[in-house]
């Protein structure tokens, strides 16, 4: 199965595909989308949606994952992560593609284990879980990976989630009390891998 990940913004739009084979995941591509700050607004939407038309199109993903905005303290970041993701979800629906949305921290847990995690501990997982050498750059394209790996585990873990179901913060709301799945139990693995194979100093 193919996911795309999109990490939204209309200044600067990270996106990021893998493929999920069983249990295993692999990086097919990522980048981020730059539009340039000489334009104006409906004209750096109209190229976001443009590109998002051709990525579906070329790779054919059977998800579209985006993240969900949550909050922020900067209202003008707010309105344009706002505006980004209207565009994202106008592609896919347009493309017939299934959506799914996660908060900040609800990616965070899947790929890093804690909803507090840091960037660079963001970067990190997703390069163990990808197998990847290196942490993917840029910044944007790396926050777009994550969010695909949610996708792709929540699809295989806990089935389909509601189309445009409310999402708050599970974490500080009511913590999820159930047993280890196979995806969390494949990440402690890979952690404990990662480790041991880090040179000690």
């Amino acid at each position: 199965m193919i996911v795309l990940g999109i990490d939204p913004g209309t200044a600067a739009l990270g996106w990021g595909i893998i493929d999920r084979t069983g249990g295993s995941l692999g990086l097919v591509d990522a980048g981020c989308l730059e539009t340039s700050p000489n334009l104006g607004l409906p004209d750096r939407l109209l190229i976001i949606h443009r590109f998002l038309g051709e990525l579906i199109a070329r790779h054919d993903p059977a998800v579209v994952a985006v993240e969900r905005l949550f909050f922020s303290r900067n209202a003008q970041t707010a309105f344009a992560v706002g505006q980004a993701r209207g565009v994202v979800l106008l592609a896919a629906a347009e493309a017939g593609r299934t959506v799914r949305e996660a908060t900040p921290n609800e990616v965070k847990m899947a790929v890093t284990g804690s909803g507090s995690a840091d960037k660079d501990q963001v970067g990190r997982m997703v390069a163990v879980c990808l197998g990847l050498r290196e942490v993917p750059r840029p910044d944007d394209a790396t926050d777009a990976l994550a969010v695909a790996i949610w996708a792709a585990n929540s699809e295989r873990s806990d089935g389909p989630a509601v189309p445009g179901a409310a999402v708050l913060d599970r974490a500080a709301v009511a913590p999820m009390t159930r047993g280890e799945s196979s995806y969390e139990r494949a990440v402690r693995e890979a952690i404990a891998r990662d480790r041991k194979a880090a040179p000690r100093s």
